[in-house]
């Protein structure tokens, strides 16, 4: 399936630009008119997402975080949000409610939880030492007519 529309942007594993990302993804989908409680999903998944980068994948570093955002047919958002950093040794284990490698007084360990929770899919790969790749996916519902 082709998007019928993508953009790509990278930025420095800064905390200062989670929100940066989050209004990217607000102004690109502003033109597909999402309600406010999609909106409101789509920018607390990337959040998380960009966060995890951010506190994970360059604990010790900064380095690069690349986030692309697809629209498909019938409305189908991919919001893709990669890092080149340590990787997750244990995908399924990292996405377990509480889990964390953080200190867990400043972490709570919900970050996969809380995407899953906002999106209709979260997809996640890694690879230790080489990166991860976060796919959220959200279907759009359609606005009624006026």
């Amino acid at each position: 399936m082709k998007a019928e529309n993508t953009t790509k942007i990278q930025f420095d594993s800064l905390s200062i630009n989670e929100a940066y990302a989050r209004s990217v993804v607000a102004a690109f989908l502003a033109r597909y008119d999402p309600t406010v409680p999609q909106l409101a999903d789509l920018k607390t998944a990337v959040s998380e997402a960009v966060t995890n980068c951010i506190v994970h994948a360059y604990p010790d570093r900064i380095g690069p975080v690349t986030l692309c955002v697809a629209v498909y047919p019938e409305r189908e958002v991919h919001i893709t949000v990669t890092d080149k950093g340590v990787g997750i040794p244990d995908v399924p284990q990292a996405m377990e409610p509480l889990f964390t490698t953080g200190n867990p007084e400043e972490r709570s360990g919900l970050g996969f939880a809380v995407m899953q929770s906002f999106m209709d899919r979260v997809k996640v790969t890694s690879r230790p030492g080489k990166g991860t790749k976060v796919v959220l996916i959200k279907r759009l519902s359609a606005r009624a007519s006026t």
